[in-house]
């Protein structure tokens, strides 16, 4: 099969690639626009691969996208590509509503003209999956909740608004039109090649250099967090063997509110780079508690079910091996970070460098 990825340069979407091309006998079409976040480099170790092209294109683009489907004729198409940092979304909602919404309906129109010229059974095993964030259900209130795939909606950010919108698109045009969509929601991935405005990157790099690493409000706010590898084989696996209209939340199993997620990043860089700059004695003494960001979420948790029971897949990292891996790369991959930061932060929260 011939798979479009949009946002393939990015985090998650490099991830998918990769796995894919390590991992099937597919091919892949890599459509990104390279903005800030995407970084071909990521994929280095498969770009020479004959199954793999990339195509600089904006999603936004209508009728590049188009002549895109014309050229390449895909089989299904996996949707990465978005805005989706939180802090930048409150300094520019702008970019988030024309990428995430207005960039999701043109790929959707592109690719439904494009399946309705389809025959067969071209036609009949062509997918469009779109690529979602547990941030769409809002707060949880209780600490026994779980989001599951009938949560209802209720995003606090202008990042998980707009793709709270790009859902209900996707999922109309499956109900209106018959085209045939499945939708995933996946918590807080972290993981190699991920841009360092994150918290976990951000962490890591913040405490070697002996910088200041800012935690919001008491640093309680609870997330579950998935190792990016893992989720990349779930998002391969729903598109090949998800149910038309179907949605799939995809969690880690691993709830850790920030502080702790910060303490074991400072212990683990204790053992691992003891040659702590500026005679700290700790990492953790670089922790500062800064004013907490507006509408921030408490907590986040996902109920995996569905996705195991229907299609029998289950994350194979827990926190502690994933995180492990994790500060592994940063430390031997200081070039790559380097690279990927220049011009980055340009807003005043960026340069504080939140988290998510």
């Amino acid at each position: 099969m011939k798979l479009l990825i949009t946002g393939g340069a990015g985090f998650i979407g490099s991830a998918v690639i990769r796995y894919i091309i390590d991992n099937t006998h597919h091919s892949v079409i890599n459509l990104d626009k390279l903005t800030y976040a995407g970084n071909l480099e990521s994929l280095k170790t498969i770009e020479g691969d004959s199954r793999y092209s990339f195509e600089r294109v904006d999603i936004c683009n209508s009728d590049d996208i188009g002549q895109l489907f014309n050229q390449h004729q895909p089989d299904s198409v996996m949707h990465l590509a978005a805005e989706s940092h939180v802090d930048r979304s409150i300094d520019g909602p702008s970019a988030f509503i024309q990428t995430n919404i207005v960039g999701t309906f043109i790929l959707l129109e592109q690719a439904k003209l494009y399946w309705d010229s389809l025959e067969g059974e071209k036609k009949s095993i062509f997918r469009f999956h779109h690529v979602s964030t547990d941030e769409v259900y809002g707060d949880l209130d209780d600490s026994n909740d779980l989001f599951t795939e009938e949560s209802s909606y209720a995003p606090s950010s202008p990042y998980s608004a707009s793709k709270a919108s790009s859902d209900h698109l996707v999922r109309a045009w499956q109900r209106t039109f018959g085209f045939p969509t499945l939708i995933t929601n996946s918590s807080n991935n972290y993981g190699p090649y991920q841009f360092p405005e994150k918290l976990i990157p951000l962490v890591i790099l913040n405490a070697i250099q002996g910088k200041t690493i800012p935690i919001y409000g008491n640093g309680e706010q609870i997330r579950d967090w998935i190792y990016v590898e893992d989720h990349a084989e779930a998002l391969v696996k729903v598109l090949l063997e998800g149910g038309v209209g179907e949605t799939y939340n995809i969690g880690g199993h691993n709830e850790k509110n920030n502080l702790q997620v910060v303490n074991s990043l400072c212990s683990m860089l204790d053992e691992m780079v003891p040659n702590r700059p500026g005679g700290l004695k700790t990492y953790q003494e670089l922790i500062s508690f800064v004013a907490d960001r507006p509408g921030h979420d408490i907590r986040y948790a996902i109920d995996a079910s569905k996705i195991k029971c229907d299609l029998g897949w289950a994350p194979k990292d827990t926190f502690e091996t994933g995180i492990r891996k994790t500060v592994e790369w940063y430390l031997n991959n200081k070039t790559w970070c380097q690279r990927v930061q220049d011009g980055s932060y340009q807003s005043k929260r960026l340069q504080l460098g939140k988290t998510e």
